[in-house]
Formats: structure tokens, C-alpha cells, sequence
């Protein structure tokens, strides 16, 4: 069965696509999930991110089942075309939204951009608290076919402060046709409530990164009580 694959990849497979004089994939059906309730989605969508300064939002706020999302099913859709070197790490380090329990979680989504990159953040609650386990020490180096281009992905673990019950940061740098790009991706657990936050530029500090991950944080904090 296959993982929803993780937006590190996504990102790429865009900047893959535009290199290659391709239009992205376009997202598969959703698979048919009972709404969550308003009262949930709200909370959630409460504990989202303000429009960083100097962007604007490119996406969103999406609310509602995390399997139904725009996002989650054009990670799907992009997972099925492309060709990875070690599929295993097509979903590693992120929540599996082929799970029906993921699948019917109430989440909200959204994307900011800005000519120097973007800022994608989702987050997820869940029925009981799940963390994804750590980045397989194979998938810190591996290469993928996407849209006839191929692409190289490194990816570190961050030292980032610990935030919430469970905290991971990774910084990852992909290398594709003309195109280069770095992803920073922070997830955090608290309770049952996890957010994942994803930072695509030409070059990513993880001191900016740790501070989106304070703020993302603390508004999390709100959501899961």
C-alpha cells in the first residue's frame, strides 16, 4: 500500500516538472471520508501559522479529512509517477495517510510563498498520539526519477531544540536538472495533535527554521488543549 508521499518530494517534483517543460501532476480522486466536524477543523485551522512577513498565501487554509486534502492526494499522485531508487522513502518520516485512522483525521493546510521560497504547514488530529518514526539511515541518500528528470536527494537530522511531547527536524538538499533547491521539514507532536512544516528555498538556515518551529509551536499548544 502505498504512504503519502512525503513534501520534501512533492516540492521537488514541481521544480522537476517546471525544469522539464511539464505541467505537475494533477491530483487524484479523493477517496470518499466523512467530514470531520466544523468544531474540529476550527481549532485546527486557529493553530495555523500567520502570514509570514514578505509572503502571501498560495494555498489554503484546506480543512477537513487529512486523507480527502487537496495536498495529500497530489502527494499520492506524484508518488505513482515517479521512480525512486529506495521506494521505502517515498513516505519515511511522515504520517501515513494510507492508514484509515490518518486518513479520517481532522487536519488543516496551507502555503505561503514568496519570490525566495515557500512555507507549507499542516496539521493533523489524530485518535490517539502517533509520532512517525525517525528517517531510515538509508533514505538519507538516495536518487528518484521525477518527470524524466532525476533527482538527488541528502537529507541531515537538525539538532532543534526539543519542542512538545515528541520533535524532529531534518534538512534536506535536492539536486535536479538545472534546478537545486533546500527543504528544511519540522514535525511536531503534542497529545494527539501533530503539525508538519516544510520550508522550500534556494537555501534554508535552520536558525530561521527553528524560529517558524517556536512559533508553530506555541500556537500548537492552543490546539491541542
Amino acid at each position: 500500500m502505498l504512504k503519502a508521499i512525503s513534501g520534501i518530494f512533492l516540492s521537488m517534483t514541481v521544480i522537476a516538472g517546471c525544469s522539464s517543460g511539464e505541467e505537475p501532476s494533477k491530483p487524484v480522486a479523493a477517496t470518499p471520508v466523512s467530514p470531520p466536524s466544523s468544531a474540529d477543523t476550527a481549532k485546527l485551522r486557529a493553530a495555523l501559522l500567520p502570514t509570514p512577513k514578505g509572503m502571501h498565501v498560495a494555498y489554503g487554509p484546506e480543512l477537513g479529512a487529512f486523507g480527502s486534502l487537496k495536498s495529500t492526494q497530489e502527494g499520492l499522485a506524484a508518488v505513482r509517477q515517479a521512480k525512486l531508487q529506495r521506494p521505502e522513502c517515498a513516505g519515511a518520516a511522515q504520517l501515513d495517510a494510507a492508514q484509515p485512522d490518518v486518513a479520517k483525521a481532522p487536519a488543516a493546510v496551507i502555503a505561503f510563498a514568496a519570490e525566495r521560497g515557500s512555507i507549507t504547514q499542516a496539521i493533523v488530529s489524530l485518535p490517539k498520539a502517533t509520532f512517525p518514526k525517525p528517517l531510515p539511515q538509508q533514505c538519507a541518500d538516495y536518487t528518484a526519477d521525477v518527470a524524466g528528470t532525476r533527482v538527488s536527494y541528502k537529507t541531515k537530522t537538525l539538532n532543534m531544540p526539543a519542542k512538545g511531547d515528541e520533535s524532529r527536524a531534518y534538512l534536506t538538499s535536492a539536486a535536479g536538472g538545472k534546478k537545486n533547491a533546500q527543504i528544511g521539514s519540522v514535525m511536531i507532536r503534542r497529545g494527539t495533535v501533530v503539525m508538519s512544516m516544510l520550508v522550500v528555498g534556494q537555501k534554508v538556515k535552520p536558525q530561521g527554521l527553528y524560529e517558524l518551529a517556536n512559533l508553530a509551536d506555541r500556537n500548537l499548544a492552543r490546539a491541542a488543549t
